[in-house]
């Protein structure tokens, strides 16, 4: 078994390992043989900062990421949404916001509403007056079913459950916690949810410092307990508000120290591939590059680098192309991380890879693994 830190698009590129057909359903790529981690021995621990109530509905981003991609119907342009959905339910709200004159933008509920109901929202309520988001509608069916589930009592872990065997999900997508924690971004404009100062703010306001609402009072599931026990695999995604949140829950940081953990760097020395990361680890006091994560990610045993990237690092480095923009690319990328993990100490054999004797067979001239330490036993299953 092996476990993935998701957040954002970086840990969903990593795993997404099957191309389309033209009618969005899975098939196999002419360019990758099995996934390099059979399906059913990956989980995947989401995180759920970023998560809104948006109009009276639980919206949880990162997790849907994962959900869309794994049952084929991802949106794989945007990695958001579901590919060709409508958007009909989006287009009257802002058509009745137009003609009644109401103020558009992310419209935050009264504070004394913000901790008043279901209490997995709490923090990051807003209005769904002219929505922000945008939510299409497959894509809004999800939530309708995600938050009434949580309202017939059920937690956010089994409902996603319930979600996952309806998109037909062969991976175990975790929630970080069934307790509300809430991403809030500090900017000299005040205080503003994740999700209102990358979607509707565009990241412009600086960044002076992130919070993690609720994190100390919230609880990993046991289910995420359980998956911190087995090696684990921190994907390409945003230090800060991506892997962050999940780190800030008691007891997660323990565990991944005790645990064989490697890490794909989301910056190429200086330079970021994609998001906010290096204005939210300017904000939170780190170094916006390589060197800046490694220093963020102490508990990392191993580094997986784009090939480059000459950061000098104190911990064993595997290189290859890390830029993923297809199924080869994240075949490559997780072949890269099951060398550094083998390397590190993880059993071969509890791995889960598929169609292979172990991960020596994983090695090939587009992986430079020079300096890993040798794999035990030539790493042989």
């Amino acid at each position: 078994m092996v476990t993935f830190l998701a957040g954002g698009t970086g840990t969903p590129k990593l795993l997404s390992t099957e191309e389309r057909s033209s009618s969005s359903s899975r098939t196999k790529s002419d360019d990758t043989d099995d996934p390099v981690f059979a399906r059913e021995s990956v989980s995947v621990v989401g995180n759920t900062g970023d998560d809104v109530e948006l109009g009276g509905l639980l919206v949880s981003p990162d997790l849907d990421t994962v959900l869309f991609d794994g049952g084929g119907v991802l949106d794989r342009e945007t990695w958001w949404g579901i590919e060709g959905d409508t958007h009909d339910t989006d287009d009257e709200l802002f058509r009745i916001a137009d003609a009644a004159d109401l103020e558009k933008g992310p419209r935050y509920l009264p504070e004394s509403a913000q901790t008043a109901g279901r209490e997995i929202a709490r923090w990051r309520r807003f209005s769904g007056v002219a929505e922000f988001m945008t939510i299409g509608d497959r894509d809004r069916a999800v939530h309708v079913t995600r938050t009434s589930l949580i309202d017939e009592g059920h937690t956010l872990t089994e409902a996603t459950r319930v979600l996952a065997d309806a998109f037909d999900l062969d991976i175990d997508l975790l929630p970080m916690s069934d307790d509300p924690v809430a991403t809030i971004i500090h900017t000299p404009e005040g205080e503003m949810h994740f999700q209102e100062y990358w979607v509707a703010n565009r990241a412009e306001p600086r960044v002076e410092d992130v919070e993690f609402r609720g994190a100390l009072q919230a609880e990993p599931t046991p289910e995420v307990r359980d998956a911190l026990s087995d090696p684990v695999i921190v994907g390409p995604s945003n230090p800060v508000t991506s892997v962050g949140p999940i780190r800030a829950l008691p007891g997660v940081d323990r565990a991944l120290h005790r645990t064989p953990v490697v890490a794909v760097s989301p910056f190429v020395g200086e330079q970021a591939f994609s998001g906010p990361a290096p204005a939210l680890m300017r904000g939170v006091g780190a170094d916006p590059s390589t060197a800046g994560v490694a220093d963020v990610y102490g508990f990392a045993d191993a580094f997986v680098l784009d090939d480059e990237d000459d950061t000098e690092l104190d911990r064993p480095v595997v290189q290859t192309d890390t830029a993923i923009d297809g199924p080869a690319d994240a075949e490559r990328v997780a072949r890269a991380c099951a060398l550094a993990l083998a390397a590190v100490g993880a059993p071969a054999s509890g791995l889960g890879l598929a169609s292979v004797d172990g991960p020596a067979a994983l090695a090939g001239d587009d992986i430079d693994a020079s300096a890993l330490p040798v794999i035990p036993d030539g790493g042989v299953v």
